[in-house]
């Protein structure tokens, strides 16, 4: 199969994923039944994002072009793919990179979303059925010559000590921080609050904390953020917002609420579900100065940083942990 079959197939992908056929609205709904924070919304959300940003030909061309990939792979290795689940196909960047390498891929998807893409890589079969010779799923990975692995900082030690004599690349937790000044419009909150709430926040692009100048008046973005209040709908949602506000009530600790989120003051860049932390800053310079080279941090929201309500649209070269992946596979 040589680059411009594997390309043709990923945009008829991303035409059946906008085409919303009633086998793949029957999978969306198997997802979401096995895994309750996978709503509709959401993975309809994340796969029209991958039909518009992943799929679309002729980003896909030009991407593709920036690293002047062989017609055909001669030498093509197996790469496992450890996959997390923590938003629905947020596999899928990492499935594409190896695809369209042209290397085999052997996926061990998470059982929180392991219907997804499946069913996308079923649709590949049927469209072409020698994808099967490089595509294929394992509960465990062995035998692989390379290794891209997502997870937790747990989970982490355990891959790097049993894929570290291999090439690989190992992912663990990371998430992101918004940078305000205090003079953000009232639509510029709007997009913050999607990029804070969308996914119930739970994605390593979701923002769990805020830098912010003293003296920041909270009440516009409290404002803003009452727009997912439908969240505690959600009794899993609910129950974290609960358990979190209780926490903080029992510890004495300040906070504010928008009805459905709680803020607090908290140097951690981390926060649970239903909770988003704040830090006061005196110098906006050595904040973002603080934020280069930060291990914990994928993304960061503000002005003259990435746009409000852009951190949960990532391009095809917005790599997870700055790390090239494409790169990493070229040099196997």
């Amino acid at each position: 199969m040589n680059l411009q079959q594997r390309i043709d197939l990923l945009v008829q992908l991303g035409e059946y994923i906008k085409a919303n056929e009633e086998e793949w609205q029957s999978a969306k709904q198997v997802a979401h039944i096995k895994n309750a924070w996978f709503t509709p919304e959401f993975i309809n959300l994340a796969s029209q994002n991958i039909a518009e940003e992943f799929l679309d030909r002729q980003k896909l061309e030009a991407w593709v072009n920036s690293y002047a990939l062989p017609d055909v792979n001669e030498h093509p290795e197996n790469v496992g793919v450890v996959m997390a689940g923590n938003i629905p196909l947020v596999g899928f960047h990492d499935f594409l990179c190896v695809f369209i390498s042209g290397h085999h891929l052997t996926i061990k998807p998470s059982q929180k979303d392991d219907v997804l893409l499946r069913h996308l890589v079923k649709k590949l079969y049927e469209w072409d059925i020698t994808i099967q010779n490089i595509i294929s799923f394992a509960e465990m990975l062995k035998g692989c010559d390379a290794y891209i692995a997502t997870g937790s900082n747990n989970s982490g030690r355990y891959f790097e000590y049993y894929f570290s004599k291999y090439p690989n690349i190992i992912r663990k937790n990371r998430t992101s921080v918004a940078v305000l000044n205090g003079n953000e419009t009232g639509e510029e909150l709007d997009k913050l609050a999607d990029d804070i709430q969308l996914y119930f926040g739970l994605g390593c692009r979701n923002v769990t904390k805020l830098f912010v100048p003293q003296g920041y008046d909270f009440m516009p973005l409290l404002e803003a953020l009452k727009k997912y209040e439908y969240f505690m709908d959600m009794h899993k949602y609910k129950h974290n917002f609960d358990y979190q506000l209780a926490l903080l009530m029992m510890n004495n600790k300040f906070y504010m609420s928008s009805g459905g989120l709680v803020l607090t003051e908290n140097v951690c860049s981390f926060s649970p579900v239903g909770q988003v932390n704040f830090e006061y800053y005196t110098s906006h310079e050595a904040v973002l100065e603080s934020l280069k080279d930060n291990a914990d941090i994928q993304c960061a929201v503000g002005k003259g940083l990435i746009a409000f309500g852009q951190a949960q649209t990532p391009s095809l070269s917005d790599y997870a942990d700055g790390v090239d992946t494409m790169q990493f596979l070229k040099s196997i």
